[in-house]
């Protein structure tokens, strides 16, 4: 008689939760819908991801091909080749669609692993008292002090050029703000009277952080990330931009390192060297739009000082 009694109650409450779910979803799609700068950027960033996805479609991958391209060197925009050609005769257009993928994906893999690091480390350093926290804190604070570009020229040189390198280098670089962030809020929530009651229940620090510490953070993780992923690609940009991404894929920094080394400026080549920047500077503000957003949504006081 028990055993009945207690499963429709633990089925009654899951559906209770799932419900409370939906209707914060709910809640905060409305929030985020009225915030018309975050809509925009929204926008903006389903047309890049779009794009990125069916690039085999729009653009062939034949077009990449230094052996067949089909223009001339530096050839200015027209019916055939809508924004022009590079020093090699490919068509400026297809580079761009193409590039979209190789920086959009580093920007969300190394963002990935920055979230990844960033969360545990500030967990840890945050709930954790003694040498375990204050280590992982002083690990935080080493990572904040060394400037950040140098330290990933220097790790990018050290490792190589690939793909995967650069998502490391990013990733590994950028975590320590998301750290702080997070350690400021366990040190909020560890004292709550939640997290004592579970203690005396005999919760262990492990269910403690995975079962009340880690879903109250995580809205700042979501808001954090989309930032975080503007940090990322501009990051990307500016090492391929100085010859330390992949030599054998196309992205946006390494169209401006190709059209900064064939002198694109100084020949008047705009249709080399304005587009992919055009991109880079649209995603990030797109990026950074709806990470606006999201933090409005996430923490309903920034909208009431509006």
């Amino acid at each position: 008689m028990t055993t009945s009694t207690t499963v429709p109650a633990q089925i009654s409450a899951r559906a209770l939760a799932r419900r409370r779910r939906r209707e914060a979803w709910r809640r905060g799609w409305a929030t985020f819908r009225q915030h018309r700068s975050g809509m925009i950027g929204l926008g903006i960033l389903f047309v890049f991801v779009g794009v990125a996805l069916l690039a085999p479609v729009i653009a062939p991958s034949e077009g990449l091909s230094v052996t067949r391209a089909t223009g001339g060197v530096l050839e200015a925009p027209s019916g055939e080749f809508w924004l022009g050609t590079d020093d090699k005769g490919r068509s400026v257009l297809t580079l761009l669609i193409w590039g979209s993928r190789i920086s959009l994906f580093v920007g969300l893999a190394a963002t990935l692993l920055s979230m990844v690091l960033g969360t545990l480390i500030g967990l840890m350093s945050g709930y954790f008292s003694g040498w375990t926290g204050a280590i992982l804190f002083r690990l935080t604070e080493w990572f904040l002090v060394i400037p950040f570009l140098p330290l990933a020229i220097v790790m990018a040189t050290t490792l190589g050029r690939s793909l995967i390198n650069i998502v490391i280098v990013i990733g590994v670089t950028s975590w320590p703000g998301t750290a702080l962030l997070i350690r400021a809020q366990t040190l909020t929530i560890r004292e709550r009277p939640y997290i004592e009651r579970a203690k005396v229940l005999g919760a262990g620090s492990g269910h403690q952080m995975r079962r009340h510490i880690l879903p109250n953070v995580m809205p700042m993780v979501f808001a954090n990330t989309t930032l975080t992923v503007a940090i990322a690609i501009l990051t990307e940009t500016t090492l391929s931009f100085l010859g330390l991404g992949d030599p054998t894929r196309v992205s946006w920094g390494s169209m401006l390192d190709a059209a900064f080394g064939v002198g694109a400026i100084t020949t008047g080549s705009w249709w080399f060297i304005v587009p992919p920047g055009v991109c880079v500077v649209l995603v990030v503000l797109s990026f950074t739009l709806v990470g606006q957003a999201l933090e409005e949504v996430l923490n309903p006081r920034l909208g009431a000082r509006r």
